[in-house]
């Protein structure tokens, strides 16, 4: 189980830097759109791909401190 944790943390991590330089050079989003509506620009579904990916490096972390050797 540490092994998937420390998995997650790694492609979160990697996954995250991936995602920031594309969102980078994608553009912007214009003001006002929703979250739906963001996700039809290329820049917004790289956005949305920093958070899903942070929130797996997390997820690794939280496995990482509670999984237990065997």
């Amino acid at each position: 189980m540490r092994s998937f944790g420390a998995l997650m943390v790694v492609l979160g991590i990697v996954g995250f830097l991936y995602c920031s330089s594309k969102a980078q050079t994608a553009g912007a989003v214009p003001e006002g759109k929703t979250i739906s509506e963001t996700l039809e620009y290329d820049a917004g579904r790289y956005e949305m791909g920093r958070y899903v990916c942070a929130a797996m490096g997390a997820f690794g972390i939280l496995v990482l401190m509670v999984a237990k050797e065997r």
